[in-house]
C-alpha cells in the first residue's frame, strides 16, 4: 500500500501597514512550503513526512535573502529556521498553529530581534509533486 499522498502550498506573505510603511510593503516577507489542511492550517502530521520540503525564504527590502526551514518544535509552536543561507536566528509566527494561510488573512511573525511584525498572505498555490 502507498503512503497517502502529501500536499503543499507555497505561501507568499507580504508585510501588512506599518508606520514605516503605511500602504505594507511587496519587498518584505516571505515565501514558504508547507502542508496545509483543509482550513488552510499548518498540518503537523502531514509535516512530518514533508519537512525536507519546507522551505522558507525571507525577503527583506535590499537585504539578501535568507533561506531555510519551516520547523515544527516541541509543545506545538512553528518557527522559520535560517539553515541553509541566512543570518537571521529562528523567527517564531505568534500562534501560528492557530492561524489560517488563506489569501488576504492576517498573520503576525517575531523577527530575531523580538519585533513582532504583521503580514497579509497575498498568494497560495499548490506545490507539485
Amino acid at each position: 500500500m502507498n503512503a497517502p499522498q502529501r500536499h503543499l502550498t507555497r505561501v507568499r506573505l507580504e508585510l501588512a501597514r506599518t508606520k514605516g510603511f503605511p500602504d505594507g510593503s511587496r519587498e518584505h516577507g516571505y515565501e514558504f512550503v508547507a502542508p496545509l489542511d483543509a482550513d488552510g492550517k499548518l498540518d503537523p502530521a502531514a509535516w512530518k513526512s514533508v519537512r525536507d520540503r519546507c522551505r522558507v525564504r525571507r525577503f527583506w527590502g535590499k537585504e539578501n535573502d535568507d533561506i531555510g526551514h519551516l520547523i515544527h518544535r516541541p509543545g506545538g509552536s512553528w518557527a522559520f529556521h535560517y539553515d541553509i543561507d541566512g543570518d537571521e536566528d529562528d523567527e517564531a509566527g505568534y500562534r501560528l498553529k492557530e492561524h489560517t494561510f488563506n489569501l488576504g488573512d492576517y498573520v503576525s511573525i517575531r523577527d530575531d530581534d523580538g519585533e513582532l511584525h504583521t503580514f497579509r498572505v497575498v498568494s497560495t498555490e499548490a506545490v507539485p509533486g
